[in-house]
């Protein structure tokens, strides 16, 4: 089994910067695809970066140029850097572990997901 446990959410302010990390444990596989997906209130899950275990990285449209995916893979910890935030960035951000390399950018190809952190960006 795997656990995903992520943390580092909180309140702030458009255009501020805010980093939430991702800690796993459990079972490790050979070749993986680290995700962070968002689900804002009334909306869909929505693709936001992944990470391969060899690491390429993707990222959403609506947050290119704006957030970072990253890995420590001595510590087992996945992090999304978050710049330049806007309001409509306030979601809960889940981290999400798909075995191999897939459909990076499709929530329903990853086996196991984190809690959850909330993120609100507001003035």
């Amino acid at each position: 089994q795997v656990q995903l446990v992520e943390s580092g959410g909180g309140l702030v302010q458009p255009g501020g910067s805010l980093r939430v990390s991702c800690a796993a444990s459990g079972r490790t596989f050979s070749t993986y695809t680290m995700g962070w997906f968002r689900q804002a209130p009334g909306k869909e899950r929505e693709f936001v970066a992944a990470i391969t275990w060899g690491g390429s990285t993707y990222s959403g449209n609506s947050v290119k140029g704006r957030f970072t995916i990253s890995t420590d893979n001595a510590k087992n910890m996945v992090y999304l850097q978050m710049n330049s935030l806007k309001p409509e960035d306030t979601a809960v951000y889940y981290c999400a572990l798909g075995r191999g390399v897939g459909a990076y950018n499709n929530y329903l190809w990853y086996s196991y997901w984190g809690q959850g952190t909330q993120v609100t960006v507001s003035s």
